[in-house]
Order: structure tokens, then C-alpha cells, then sequence
């Protein structure tokens, strides 16, 4: 009898292609439940923007957005992306059944967190006591806007967002996402009815993100992980061991962090500062419309960062390549589409939310969606580069990045003044797409991959 002939391997560059379809196949399948959380939050944002713009008109809109702005400012710069370090580093003790291990990084992020909002705290104090009339806050909120910013400190959720990442829970961190747009709606329509004020709102955005960290933190508990925190106790010299590189990466990513922020929040604090309350509710109302850019991009970054961990860690430099060209290539896709609408639909729908007095803004709304179109077009470089560890050089190219943003603000605002603002936003935005274009195209270029430390 005559056997078949064996079946030939398959070739490397085939099975290269198999996994990095693999790849975008968990990745979509992860941005479809992050996808599905924030089309809630797209159509409610609307209903709840138009709330508090209509009922509080443009001045009080305007200082309830530079006291909301501030408060995410100072959460962001005191925070560090525990998410980020949580599925960076979780990933080889789950591979490996190393549960102590993974214990004990998770209850090193949520020390983090926590020791996060108390050092945010007492800024907090510092700064609204010595900037309040920079940012239009009267004496009679200084209290409510206090009690805000350390809400918004002490409901940071990086720490469960990440686990429910790492365990590939997105279904989950969706549902829970969801509740700060149901609640926004449920609160802005219910201070709109009994407390049409600055504080009506503050205490409704307040409670919405409350709501939000407790609903992360039930589906952490649910999942067991919760009992896995509590269990991870060690020196810190001990985890900083089993973890190699992870002060640095701790860093790296914050200081991005931080420095993104800067591109998002601080353009809103100089007009509010250099302009008037007036011209910072229009700006704000310009930003939340053209932040749905930035938000489909923090959610590609999302939705892939656990799948490209996973990896680069033997990946060739032709495979991150492919990896690279096809995310950019959809992402590029997905932000001309959007840019479109917003050119088009984007003056109707600043008047239909906030009323007539808010279409002056649309200039403002076109060049902060053109500098959301770049950030999410080169989305894939940043997050590539940050699962190699190479997050102190994405650090230096938003350095550059934030650096030009200043310089361009201070040039064009004498002459026109929030509409110049948002165009520093995009050049600040230009000047890092093409700066991570030629970081990812050195990158793909080297031999090996190797991982840096800084």
C-alpha cells in the first residue's frame, strides 16, 4: 500500500500572515464592544451637552467646563496608565500560571492609584486656592468645585480597566463604561429640572463617574480578581525584580500621559485664562464634538494593546510591518470618513446642541477634528512602539509635540485668538505623526527588535 505523502510545513511567511490576522481578529473583536459602549456615549453626549449648554448659556457653560477641565487635568497628570502596566506585564505570568506574580503587580497598580488621588488632593487645594480667579470659579463654588476635582481623583479606574483588559473582558469594561453617559443623561436632565446651576452640574457629572469606578470595581469582584489583589502581598523590591524595566515603563507612560493631556485640556485652560468663560464654553462644546477622533483612537489603542503585547514579543520586523500598515491604512480610513462629517454636519450640529451663539465655534471644531484625524491615523505607532518598550521615545516625540502646541498658541492667539489655539492643536498634532512615522519606519528597518529601556 502506497502512503500519502507527508504534508509540507507550512511556510514561515504564512504562518507569520495566520497570526497577524489572529491579531486584528481579537483586536476587532475587542473594539466592537468598545465600539458599542461609546455609540452609547456618542448619542447621549449630545442629549446631556445640549442640557447643560442651554440651560446654563455660555458664560456658566463655559466656567463649568474650565472647572470639569481642570479637575481632568490634574487626574491625568497625577495618574499613572496602571492599565497600560498592568497588561504589559500580566501577560507572562498568566502564560506562565504564576499567580502570586500577577498578584502582586495588581496590587502594586492599585497602590498607585490610590497613593495618585491623595497626591492630587492636596494640589488640588494648592491650586484652586491660588488660581481660582484664573479659571472663573467664584467664591461661592469654591467648595463644590473642590469636592469635584477629588471625586474625579478618587474615582480613577485605571487599575480595574486594566485587568478586565488582560483577562480579555471587554464585554465587561463596556458595560461599565457605559454608565458615565447614562448617568450624565440621568443627571443633567434631572439638574436641568431642580438645580439649573453650575452645581446642579458639577454634582451630576460627579455622580456619573462615581457610578462609573464602582460599576469597574463590581466586575473586577465578579471576575475573582478582586481576591487576587488583596492576596498580592510582597516587597516592593520584590515585584520591581519579577518585573524588569517596570519603574522606567511606570514613568515613561505617565509622562506621555501627562503630555497628552496637554494637547486635550491645557488649549481649554488658555483660553478660558487669556479669552474669558464665554470663549471657553465655546471651545469646550467645539472639543467634546471633535473628541469623538480621540476617542475612537484611544479605543484602537485599547482594543489592540493586549494583542500586540502579546505579539512582539517574537515578532520580526517584517511582521510588525504588516501590522503597522494595515492598522494605519484603517485607521487613516476611519479618520478621513469622520473629518468628512464633521466639515460637513459639524456647523449644524454645534447650533442644534448649544444654540445659535455656539456657531461661531466652527472653525475651532475643524481644526481640532483635523488634529484628531492625525492622532488617530498614527494611533498603531504609538501603541506598537510603547508594547516594545519603547515608550521613553514616544515620551520625547510628544515632548517635541507639546512644545510646538505652546509656541504656535502664543504666536496665534494675539491675532485669533481660541480659532488660533485650536490650530496649535494641530500642529502640534502634525508635527507627532510625522515624528512616530520616521521612529516606526527606523524601527521596521532594524534586524532584530530590541527593547528599550529608557
Amino acid at each position: 500500500m502506497v502512503q500519502d505523502p507527508a504534508p509540507s510545513p507550512a511556510p514561515a511567511d504564512a504562518s507569520a500572515r495566520a497570526g497577524t490576522t489572529g491579531i486584528f481578529r481579537a483586536a476587532a473583536r475587542n473594539l466592537g464592544w468598545l465600539l458599542a459602549s461609546r455609540s452609547v456615549l456618542a448619542i447621549l453626549s449630545l442629549f446631556y451637552l445640549g442640557f447643560a449648554t442651554r440651560t446654563l448659556g455660555v458664560v456658566d457653560f463655559g466656567r463649568f467646563a474650565l472647572i470639569t477641565g481642570a479637575a481632568q487635568a490634574l487626574a491625568t497628570f497625577v495618574g499613572f496608565q496602571t492599565w497600560q502596566i498592568i497588561v504589559q506585564y500580566g501577560v507572562e505570568p498568566i502564560q506562565h500560571g504564576d499567580t502570586p506574580r500577577l498578584a502582586r503587580l495588581l496590587r502594586l497598580s492599585a497602590i498607585l492609584d490610590m497613593c495618585s488621588a491623595l497626591v492630587g488632593a492636596g494640589l488640588t487645594v494648592a491650586i484652586l486656592f491660588a488660581w481660582s480667579d484664573g479659571f472663573g470659579i467664584p467664591p461661592d463654588l469654591m467648595r463644590d468645585t473642590l469636592m469635584f476635582a477629588v471625586v474625579q481623583l478618587i474615582t480613577i479606574r485605571s487599575t480595574p480597566l486594566g485587568i478586565l483588559r488582560l483577562r480579555d473582558k471587554f464585554s465587561l469594561s463596556a458595560v461599565a463604561d457605559s454608565m458615565t453617559p447614562i448617568m450624565r443623561f440621568v443627571g443633567a436632565g434631572a439638574a436641568m429640572i431642580f438645580e439649573p446651576t453650575i452645581r446642579g452640574f458639577m454634582l451630576a457629572w460627579a455622580l456619573a463617574e462615581i457610578v462609573t469606578a464602582a460599576t469597574y470595581w463590581i466586575m473586577v469582584a465578579k471576575s475573582g480578581d478582586l481576591r487576587l489583589l488583596a492576596s498580592g502581598r510582597g516587597p516592593w523590591r520584590q515585584v520591581r525584580d519579577e518585573n524588569p524595566g517596570i519603574v522606567r515603563f511606570s514613568l515613561s507612560t505617565n509622562a506621555s500621559a501627562t503630555l497628552g493631556l496637554s494637547s486635550k485640556q491645557i488649549p481649554l485652560l488658555l483660553v478660558g485664562a487669556s479669552i474669558g468663560p464665554a470663549a471657553a464654553g465655546a471651545f469646550r462644546l467645539a472639543t467634546q464634538l471633535a473628541q469623538a477622533l480621540a476617542k475612537l483612537s484611544q479605543m484602537l489603542s485599547r482594543a489592540a494593546f493586549p494583542e500586540i503585547v502579546r505579539a512582539v514579543r517574537t515578532a520580526e520586523p517584517s511582521r510588525l510591518r504588516r501590522i503597522l500598515i494595515r492598522t494605519m491604512l484603517a485607521s487613516t480610513a476611519a479618520a478621513l470618513v469622520i473629518l468628512a462629517i464633521v466639515a460637513l454636519v459639524g456647523e449644524p450640529i454645534l447650533k442644534l446642541v448649544g444654540g445659535k451663539s455656539f456657531g461661531h465655534a466652527y472653525p475651532v471644531l475643524l481644526w481640532l477634528a483635523a488634529a484628531g484625524c492625525f492622532d488617530l491615523a498614527t494611533v498603531s505607532l504609538d501603541t506598537v512602539m510603547t508594547a516594545l518598550h519603547r515608550a521613553g521615545t514616544v515620551f520625547a516625540i510628544r515632548a517635541v509635540g507639546v512644545l510646538l502646541l505652546f509656541v504656535a498658541a502664543f504666536a496665534l492667539m494675539p491675532t485669533y485668538g481660541s480659532t488660533g489655539i485650536a490650530a496649535a492643536v494641530g500642529v502640534g498634532s502634525v508635527a507627532v505623526a510625522i515624528l512616530l512615522g520616521f521612529a516606526a519606519a527606523r524601527m521596521t528597518r532594524t534586524p532584530r527588535v530590541g527593547a528599550e529601556t529608557a
